[in-house]
């Protein structure tokens, strides 16, 4: 009965435990050999891919960094344009101003000028039918007082023409003034 005592203790491998060892160590072997390697090779796999997308989103998100810098330096550079149109505007508007005051005050001087000539012309054909209503009136209230006709053309005119020097010299201001 030596026997039954032993198939108690659980200390002693029988042979049932060896058999189960030795194929489970062939299972890991089968396992080590066959199945890891494939196993390993997805994971490895499935990194290098994790990895690539990771790269890809730091690449994508320093391109889209980089159009967001560009956005924005374009958006200064649109501004700053913006601004130098408004300014070239404004001076250009000023310039089309001055040069339309210039021209009004161009035309303001020639229009003064003309109106100046049309006076001065109105002036001279005035003075020159006072002049002949003046000399008829004075032919005939001198011939009148001396009594003699005064018929002669050129000496009515010698003596119209003394009488309107004689007049002038008299009073300058007047005939001139009035004008």
């Amino acid at each position: 009965m030596d026997r039954p005592e032993a198939a108690d203790n659980f200390l002693v491998p029988n042979a049932t435990f060896i058999v189960e060892l030795i194929i489970f160590v062939v299972i890991l072997v089968l396992l080590a050999k066959y199945v890891l390697p494939r196993i390993n090779g997805y994971l490895d796999e499935r990194q290098r891919a994790i990895r690539r997308q990771f790269d890809e989103a730091a690449e994508a998100k320093e391109r889209a960094e980089a159009a967001e810098n560009e956005y924005r330096q374009l958006l200064v550079e649109a501004r700053h344009e913006a601004a130098r149109i408004r300014e070239d505007a404004r001076e250009e508007g000023a310039a089309i101003i001055a040069e339309m005051r210039e021209q009004a005050q161009d035309e303001s001087a020639r229009i003064q000028r003309h109106g100046q000539l049309q006076l001065d012309a109105e002036r001279q054909q005035v003075l020159q039918q006072l002049r002949v209503q003046v000399g008829t009136m004075a032919m005939t209230l001198a011939s009148r007082i001396v009594g003699e006709s005064l018929e002669d053309e050129a000496r009515r005119n010698r003596t119209v023409e003394r009488f309107i020097a004689t007049l002038e010299s008299q009073d300058p201001a007047s005939t001139r003034g009035s004008g």
